[in-house]
């Protein structure tokens, strides 16, 4: 069992973060371009050194060529690597899991990627009225770029890993302008207008849902689905299919290895949430 304590990060107290997670995951996505460009830089004179060594000049523009095709397939795989690793990742699966998983998908995202890279290659050449050949110094193109290529990946799972973990800590929360103020709970004979933001968690309770406020239970008559409805935008999150917390009032996060967890409120209260929700609140 694993603990960790979330400090809050809706932008005021003690959030950490003046980016939302739209605009931090625009910028990962810039870092990523950026450290590509770099990369692709001196590959590039990596190449015509390569080349040279084995006496097979080229022109510095065939190199570009070559190298801005492969960044261009990779910036392709990089959006379904992105959403690969959010699901394949713990608390979802375990490390050993994760990384086995990975691994096998190495093989295929690069053979993906060379797939990629030739037909560009082929359109590149095509329209500068040139035919392009697969080939490589050392004779085996498909093995010299699967060398390359699973190195890549694997270079690329880490840091996309990484981004996402930045983004889950320190990411301001969506903005709840033109949220829910106030909620209306019908509890038996009587109506309480209660602010949102007040309010710690909700249950379903059969027909009914049950609101935790400053200590009580009140019983509204709603389904679980509608009340999220209306609190959209207000910093409520599903934890699980019967419950649903303000995020803002959660002290904790206590994970178990069947990736399932538990909740500390401002209550102190403990409350149980499923894995297949945990992303809620990493989001």
């Amino acid at each position: 069992m694993t603990e960790k304590d979330r400090p809050g990060t809706n932008g005021g107290g003690t959030g950490t973060s003046r980016f939302s997670v739209r605009q931090m995951t625009l910028l990962a996505f810039g870092a990523l371009l950026a450290y590509g460009l770099i990369r692709i830089t001196s590959n590039v004179y990596s190449y015509l050194a390569e080349r040279h060594a084995f006496g097979r000049d080229v022109p510095v523009s065939t190199a570009w060529a070559y190298e801005a095709t492969s960044l261009a397939a990779w910036l392709v795989l990089i959006i379904a690597c992105w959403f690969g690793v959010a699901a394949l990742r713990p608390p979802r699966f375990g490390w050993a899991a994760t990384v086995a998983i990975h691994a096998a998908l190495a093989l295929p995202v690069s053979l993906a990627h060379i797939a990629l890279m030739v037909g560009l290659r082929m359109l590149v050449w095509w329209v500068a009225g040139e035919t392009y050949h697969f080939e490589a110094p050392d004779g085996s193109p498909l093995l010299y770029e699967l060398r390359k290529d699973v190195a890549t990946y694997a270079e690329l799972i880490l840091l996309i890993f990484l981004m996402q973990w930045l983004i889950a800590r320190y990411a301001v929360p969506p903005a709840t302008e033109g949220a829910l103020q106030m909620l209306a709970v019908a509890d038996r004979s009587v109506t309480h207008q209660l602010p949102v933001a007040e309010i710690e968690h909700i249950t379903a309770a059969a027909n009914y849902v049950e609101i935790a406020w400053r200590g009580h239970r009140l019983l509204h008559r709603a389904t679980l689905a509608a009340i999220e409805a209306d609190l959209a935008g207000a910093g409520f999150v599903r934890i699980h299919r019967s419950r649903l917390i303000r995020r803002d009032a959660v002290r904790r996060i206590v994970t178990h290895k069947s990736g399932d967890f538990e909740v500390e409120m401002e209550s102190g209260e403990m409350l149980r949430g499923s894995r297949r929700f945990r992303e809620n609140l990493e989001g």
